[in-house]
Parts: structure tokens; sequence; C-alpha cells
């Protein structure tokens, strides 16, 4: 009645209206069907059924755009890909487990008894399934022991040199980086024991010299990383690509089209192929993405020389400020010292002119002490004569009871004796409280030498004699010194 349309004989079926309808009309306006798709290409693999009915696979469909995304994987640790169980439930499967336990055992002396068991129920096994399979008395190791540990069973098996093929030495996830931070391409190849293809895919493809001269080129920019699923980390790659047939090899890379941070599938291959085609497959997928990545390598660079240029401006400009700093410290260090000189030579001069005040205040006081040159009439005086500093000689008489202070009193004050009027003006003042005089100088006998210190104390008379020639001498002290110094170094100047 439909014309043999189905979809019209179904709706009207399931509307009730299919006597109402005249369906030849109604087919005749329907839109006439689509036209068969072409044959198939000659050399292209069909998908397998498994490739058609994976979710993976009718996403990539449905989407339509763009590759699909990688993930970066990182290995869980083994001791949480298994949860422990609760304790009762271990007691209630205490049995199972010891039933469990003595089957392994009898299992693994038959194996050791007929070897060929357990490759044959591998090999049946392997037949029924395309899903990645991980042996869990593997031991674990960490990302880089598991892929030398990789390399060195690869090597052994198909007894090649070792690097022959340029296996990463790291973990999954640092190839994944390496790839993303320096825009290389990161071909990632799982292989499965329990699979049949797996060592002519090795023997034919992976160790062809055609292949090994590509990934082994320098400007292909390959980062080659294999693993096989009977690792943890090989397997959680092979569960997270979504990998149903073994052996299987993808091409990832960077795609700054799909986001500035993305790593995409951008070719894949599953099961046998030949190393031709294998080729072609990822260096078309590369020729594709090859301007995409010269792009983001220009910008990369381009900001890395901005990066680089205004990193020299900072540092020239740090080191200018550092120079600055440094001619400024010395000017402060430089300002600070000739404070500090100043400071200390006001301060000297301070000292000096209060002392020179002092001393000129008591040798006033002390001048109009000293008592008048007894005259011809005494007859016991003691007649001294006295070679000044300057070389002029003094001769003077002085009272045989008259002290040795006297003496010294007498050289102090002899140029103030000499403008006798000036002393009988005004009675000069005290000197002040605690002011306690100090001689810079000593009398000294020439021949034979001797000091009459006023340490001792003592009269004229006793320690001198009826008469005496006596000399002057400085006692020369540390302010002295300094002003002999500085008296030195303006001679100097001038």
């Amino acid at each position: 009645k439909c014309q043999w349309n189905a979809q019209i004989a179904i709706t009207r079926f399931f509307d009730g209206d299919a006597d109402t309808v005249d369906p030849a009309a109604e087919a005749a306006r329907a839109p006439p069907p689509p036209p068969p798709p072409p044959p198939p290409q000659a050399g292209r693999r069909a998908e397998t059924l498994m490739d058609s009915i994976s979710p993976r696979a009718s996403t990539s469909r449905s989407r339509g755009d763009g590759p699909d995304a990688a993930p970066r994987v990182v290995p869980t640790p083994e001791s949480q890909l298994t949860h422990p169980m609760p304790f009762p439930f271990s007691i209630l499967l205490l049995p199972f487990k010891f039933t469990y336990a003595i089957f392994q055992r009898v299992f693994s002396t038959t194996a050791y008894l007929f070897p060929f068991l357990p490759r044959l129920f591998a090999r049946f096994w392997s037949g029924r399934t395309s899903h990645p399979s991980r042996d869990a008395g593997r031991r674990p190791l960490n990302p880089r022991d598991t892929a030398a540990r990789f390399m060195r069973e690869f090597e052994e098996e198909y007894s090649v040199p070792h690097n022959t093929l340029p296996f990463h030495e790291g973990g999954y996830a640092q190839a994944f980086d390496l790839a993303k931070r320096d825009l290389k391409y990161l071909l990632v190849v799982l292989l499965s024991p329990e699979h049949d293809d797996t060592a002519p895919f090795v023997r034919e493809t992976l160790l062809s010299p055609d292949f090994l001269d590509f990934v082994k080129e320098p400007k292909t920019n390959v980062v080659l990383w294999g693993g096989t699923v009977q690792d943890a980390e090989a397997y959680q790659v092979a569960s997270a690509l979504n990998v149903t047939r073994f052996p299987y090899a993808c091409l990832i890379v960077h795609t700054p089209a799909v986001s500035s941070t993305s790593m995409s599938r951008i070719a894949t291959s599953s099961g046998p192929v030949t190393a031709q085609d294998l080729l072609a497959k990822l260096q078309t997928a590369m020729q594709k993405q090859c301007q995409e990545l010269e792009g983001i390598r220009r910008q990369r660079q381009e900001q890395q020389a901005s990066r680089s240029l205004r990193q020299e401006q900072e540092s020239a400009y740090e080191r200018s400020l550092a120079q600055d700093r440094e001619k400024a410290r010395v000017r402060r260090e430089e300002e600070a010292e000739r404070e500090k000189v100043g400071r200390e030579e006001r301060e000297r001069g301070e000292r000096r002119a209060e002392t020179g005040r002092r001393v000129a205040a008591w040798r006033r006081w002390r001048a109009q002490g000293i008592a008048s040159e007894p005259g011809s009439e005494v007859k016991d005086a003691v007649r001294i004569s006295l070679r000044l500093p300057s070389g002029e000689r003094v001769v003077r008489k002085f009272r045989a009871e008259a002290e040795l202070e006297g003496l010294y009193a007498f050289v102090e004050c002899y140029d103030l004796l000499q403008n006798s009027a000036e002393l009988s003006e005004k009675e000069a003042p005290e000197p002040e409280a605690g002011y306690e005089h100090e001689y810079k100088f000593r009398l000294v006998s020439p021949m034979p030498r001797e000091v009459y210190d006023l340490e001792k104390g003592g009269r004229i008379r006793d320690r001198i004699g009826r008469s005496g020639n006596l000399i002057v001498e400085k006692i020369v002290g540390e302010e002295d010194e300094e002003e002999e110094e500085e008296g030195d170094e303006g001679d100097e100047g001038e």
C-alpha cells in the first residue's frame, strides 16, 4: 500500500490512518531516497565490528570536527588500584580465599610440569577478547624503571642492540610534557604479548629501516614512547586512549586550533599494518599540522626573544642601580667620615680651648702667689740658673725655705711675671673646683744628669743646694704629638 516505503508504512501503522490516506499519493510526494554510498577505496582496511560499535568511534563520528583529545595519564600507585575489603566480608570470603590459594598452587605446579599449557590458555583467551589485560603478578615499578624494563625486555625478545628504537626513558606523563613543551610529536606504541600480531608488527614495521630512519631523524621531532599492557602504566594509558585492538600506535601533538594547551591524537593505527602505510599516515597527519606548529614556534621564539630582551634590560638596569647604590654608599661613608673627622677636630679644639682657658686662669692666679725675688741682704738664698726651651737663660734667687713647686710655678708663669703691670691691675680668681694643674715640663741637671720631679717634693735648698744650673725639658704628651703632626701636615701643604 505504501509503495514499499518502510518509513511511510511504519508511520501510518502507528498513527492508525493507513486506510484513510492514499499511500500511493503519499509515497509519490515523499523525497527520493539518498544515493548509495560510494564503494570503499582500494587498499583501505574496513573497520572491524569492535571499532564500529566502540563508544569512542561513535563519539568521534558524531562530533565530526577536530581531532580526539589525548589525555595526560599519570600512573596510579599500586596501593590505590585495589581497595581493601571490609573486615566482615573478608571473614566471610576467607574459605574462598583459601580454596583459591590451593588452586593457584596446584595450577602453578601443573604449569611448571607442562609449560605449554599457560601459552595455550593465553592464546585461547587472547583470541576471544580485544581489551587490554594486565599481568597482576608483574612487579610494579616507578615510570622510569618501568620504561627501562620494557626496553630491556624488548631488546631481549627481538634480539636487537640497545637503543635500536629511541624509546623515551621516562614515563608517559614525562614524554607527554616534553612533547607539549618543545612542540614535538609524541608517537605512542602499545604492545600486548598475548596477541599474535605483536611479533610480526615489531619485526616488519617497527624494526623496518624506513621506520627506524623516520623516528631517528632529528628533523621529524618525534618522541617515541612504548609500553606493554602487562605494566600498570601502559595499561592505564591504553584504557585512557580507549584502545580496542593491539598492536596500537597513535601520534599526539599540540593542537593550537582547539585550545592553547590541548594535546590531540592526529593519527591512529590499530592492528597489523605495514611500515609504508604507517609512515604514510603519520607523515600526512604531520604535514597537516606543520603550519600551525610553525606558527606557534615563531610565536614562542618572538616571546622568548622579547623575554630575553626584557631580562637583559632588567639586568642592565639592576647593574646600573647597583652601581648607583654603591656610589651613594661610598659617598655617604665619605661624608660620614668627614663629619666624624670634623666633629673630632671640633671636640679636640673645644677641649684644647677649655684646657687653655683653665690653664691661663690658673697661671694668672698662681703668678700672683709667687714670692718676689729676695734681695742681697738674704744670705742663704738659692741661686738658680734656668735655660728655657726657647734658649733664653734666666737667673733668679729663691728663698731657702721655698718649695720645689715654687720653682716649677716660676718657670710656668715666667712670661706673665715679665708683665707685672697686668698682674697688679686686678686680682685673678681662684681656679675652678677640682682642677689640678699638670706641668708639661721637668727640671733637669745636665751634668751629672738628674731629674728634679715634683713627686718627691721638698724644698729647693734641700733638693738642689745653694745654686744650680737647670734645663727646662718639655714633656711631650698625646695632645702635643697631635698638634705637632697637624703642624707638620700644614707645613707640607704649604
